[in-house]
């Protein structure tokens, strides 16, 4: 009889889908890091669970067959950890969820949730009928976005906008690919080389036109820094970025800047420069969170449950492939 594969899990919030991740065809020996070091947990296992992984947590004969990531971004995952006969795997599902916080948030700008909440808590009624100077709302039915990264959640953004009566414009990495069923764009431009393109009249004409600047490109070497002073230059005083990205594809002290001398009208972070201490925020909240034109999320996005209900569920499957010796889905390595 073949054993069973030995399992380690290291993600303490794919931990709580324990019971959607054991809906496997047979039954596998678990090891979940709760209590202890990832180093121990992952000695002997054929398949590693984890949203991060260093090479100092792998023991010193690593034996695993398959290092599956609980999300779409490897970016944590260190090369130097991964065996060399090892599978890399992700997962998605988080685009439908991480498209409604686009939306949710762009209406919050556009209609100045924040001040008008503060506001009426104060007890001013301030509207464009009772205090002259008041700004108008911008609908966002017949403005545009413009999505960079036309991946999984910049195509669910497209999808949603779509039925507000948005205009879409996106970069895509192969834009003479037919776009997936439900999924339009007015136009789309390249993606390759997007640091170089910053510079350039189309990207600048991409970011000119748009009325909502989303962020959606994976972290690399190419895209760090990618929105920076050019980008800010490039877009419409009114206009407003969301990053749900990575922090660091947007130039912290870039936007910072912008958004203090009215270059642009605000920004959505979600994704922030530098990693929390428990529940303590980064350093890089407290600079923004003195601006009114903001809203501060702390990358919970694409938290919805039923994002890692599918991506438990995901997992499992991979896990049977493996078992099965057949190939893998979502392989990225």
């Amino acid at each position: 009889m073949v054993s069973p594969l030995r399992i380690a899990v290291t993600d303490p919030i794919i931990t709580g889908f324990a019971g959607h991740l054991r809906l496997t065809a047979r039954e596998h020996e678990w090891r979940f890091a709760a209590d202890s070091s990832p180093r121990e947990v992952l000695d002997g296992a054929d398949v590693v669970v984890c949203s991060r992984l260093t090479a100092e947590d792998m023991p010193d004969a690593p034996s695993a067959r398959l290092i599956h990531a609980t999300g779409a971004g490897i970016d944590r995952i260190d090369a130097d950890a991964i065996p060399a006969d090892a599978a890399v795997c992700n997962t998605g599902h988080h685009g439908s969820a991480i498209a409604e916080h686009v939306v949710m948030v762009a209406m919050m700008l556009n209609r100045r949730a924040l001040e008008a909440d503060r506001q009426m808590r104060e007890g001013t009624w301030r509207t464009v009928a009772t205090a002259p100077g008041t700004p108008f709302h911008s609908a966002l039915r017949g403005s545009t976005i413009g999505i960079l990264g036309f991946g999984e959640i910049g195509q669910a953004v497209a999808r949603l906008v779509a039925g507000l009566g948005m205009r879409v414009v996106a970069t895509r990495r192969r834009p003479d690919q037919p776009l997936p069923d439900g999924v339009s764009a007015d136009r789309i431009y390249a993606e390759s080389e997007l640091a170089s393109l910053l510079a350039e009249s189309e990207l600048a004409s991409l970011l000119a036109e748009s009325d909502v600047v989303v962020v959606t490109v994976p972290l690399t070497s190419e895209t760090r820094g990618l929105v920076g002073s050019g980008a800010f230059d490039a877009m419409r005083p009114e206009a407003i970025l969301i990053n749900v990205a990575r922090g660091p594809v947007v130039d912290e002290d870039a936007l910072f800047e912008a958004l203090s001398a009215g270059r642009i009208a605000g920004a959505g972070i979600d994704v922030w420069w530098g990693a929390p201490s428990g529940t303590t925020a980064p350093e890089s909240v407290s600079r923004f969170a003195a601006l009114e034109n903001t809203v501060l999320t702390p990358h919970f996005s694409g938290h919805a449950r039923e994002v890692f209900e599918q991506r438990a569920a995901d997992i499992a499957r991979n896990i049977d492939l493996l078992d099965q010796g057949l190939p893998l889905e979502r392989r990225v390595r």
